[in-house]
C-alpha cells in the first residue's frame, strides 16, 4: 500500500510517503522551532495558524520528493492525537479531506504509537518488546505485545524528561529547545561534578518524576550573578547524567519484570547522545538488544505513522471521516487486532 502521513500535534507540520509499512520513499517536516524560541515553549494559537500556512505545501513536497501524485496513494495515516487540539485538527481535517476527495480510507494513528514503531521503519525487531516513548511531553514505558497491543508499565508523574531538559535550558539561559544545547555542553563537563537527586530510583515501581531534579538545579544557580562556561557545562553534564540514569535504570527495571530481552528507546530525547551511550553500554553487559530509531525518526515526523497506518488499513480498520481529535488519548486503550 502507497500511504500518505500527515503529522502535526505540537510544533512540526510533517508529511511523508511510505510503501507498505516500512520502505520510507519521502518525509518532509517544517519545523516551527524559530516562531516558539520567542516565547521559551510552543504557544499552542501561534502553532495552529502556523500549521494552517505549511499543511497544503509540505504536503505537496512530500509527493514531489516521492515521485507520485495524489491519484497514486491508496491511504491516509494521520496523528489522532495526543497533542494539541488546535494543531491536531489541521493535519486531520487535511487527511481527511484528502482522503475524502480520493475515495480512499484514513486512519488515525496514536502519535506515541507511531514513535515507538518508527525503528521498524529501518530494522524488524520480534514482539514483545519494552518501549521508552521519552520526549518533551511524554516520558513513558509501555510493554509492545504488537501493533495495536501496548500495555502501560509506568509514567512520569509530573515533567517529562524532555520538558526537564528544557526547563534547565531556561535557567541556564541557553535558549528553547535546549535538549541539543545541553547534550553538547554536557559532552565537555564533568558529570560528577554535582550530585543532583535520582527521583524515585529507591523506588521498586516504574514511575518517574523530574521536577526534582529540576527544582535542585535551580536551587544550584539561585543567587549566582553570573555562570562561567565551566561552570554551565558541569551542570549540564551533572543534570544529564542524573535523568540518563533515572531513564535507563526504570527501563531495565521494567524489562527485567516483564522478563523481556528486547528495548526500543523511541521519542525526541531518544536522541541524547549520553543516553545512547548508556543503554549501548548496558546492553553489551546484560545481552540486551537495545534499538534506537535513527535522529530524523526520534523527533516528530510524519514518516513513523506509516508502520501502524499500513498495519490498520491493510487488516480493515480504517477510522471512517467522522474521527475527531483526541488531545487526551491514553495508548493503552489503542486495541486492535489484526
Amino acid at each position: 500500500m502507497l500511504l500518505l502521513c500527515v503529522e502535526s500535534s505540537c510544533d512540526e507540520t510533517a508529511a511523508a510517503v511510505v510503501r507498505d509499512g516500512r520502505q520510507i520513499l519521502s518525509s518532509v517536516v517544517a519545523s516551527q522551532v524559530d516562531v516558539h524560541a520567542l516565547y521559551g515553549g510552543v504557544v499552542p494559537e501561534l502553532a495552529s495558524r502556523h500549521h494552517l500556512e505549511a499543511i497544503t505545501p509540505v504536503i505537496e513536497q512530500a509527493l514531489d520528493e516521492a515521485g507520485v501524485g495524489i491519484a497514486d496513494v491508496e491511504g491516509v495515516a494521520v496523528t489522532r492525537g495526543p497533542g494539541l487540539v488546535g494543531a491536531l485538527l489541521v493535519g486531520l481535517c487535511a487527511g481527511k479531506a484528502l482522503a475524502w476527495a480520493r475515495g480512499i480510507p484514513v486512519v488515525g494513528v496514536h502519535h506515541i504509537e507511531g514513535h515507538i514503531l518508527a525503528h521498524l521503519l529501518e530494522t524488524e525487531l520480534a514482539f514483545p518488546f519494552v518501549a521508552l516513548a521519552v520526549s518533551g511531553g511524554h516520558t513513558h514505558l509501555y510493554r509492545v505485545d504488537g501493533i495495536g497491543r501496548y500495555r502501560l508499565l509506568g509514567q512520569t508523574l509530573d515533567d517529562a524528561a524532555g520538558e526537564a531538559f528544557d526547563k534547565v535550558a531556561k535557567l541556564l539561559g541557553l535558549g528553547y529547545p535546549g535538549g541539543a544545547v545541553i547534550d553538547r555542553l554536557a559532552a565537555e563537563g564533568n558529570p560528577d561534578a554535582i550530585d543532583f537527586p535520582r527521583p524515585m530510583l529507591k523506588r521498586k515501581n516504574l514511575q518517574f518524576s523530574f521536577s526534582g531534579i529540576k527544582t535542585a538545579v535551580m536551587n544550584h544557580v539561585r543567587g549566582r550573578d553570573e555562570l562561567d562556561q565551566k561552570a554551565v557545562r558541569d551542570i549540564a553534564a551533572s543534570f544529564q547524567a542524573a535523568v540518563v540514569e533515572v531513564l535507563v535504570r526504570k527501563t531495565l527495571l521494567a524489562a527485567e519484570q516483564e522478563g523481556i530481552d528486547r528495548i526500543v528507546v523511541a521519542g525526541g530525547v531518544a536522541c541524547n547522545s549520553g543516553l545512547r551511550r548508556r543503554f549501548a553500554d548496558l546492553a553489551g553487559e546484560r545481552e540486551l538488544q537495545v534499538v534506537f530509531p535513527s535522529p530524523r525518526l526520534c523527533g516528530d515526523n510524519a514518516a513513523m505513522l506509516g508502520v501502524a497506518g499500513d498495519y490498520y488499513l491493510d487488516n480493515g480498520h480504517a477510522s471512517g471521516l467522522d474521527c475527531n481529535a483526541l488531545p487526551v488519548w491514553p495508548l493503552e486503550q489503542v486495541r486492535v487486532k489484526g
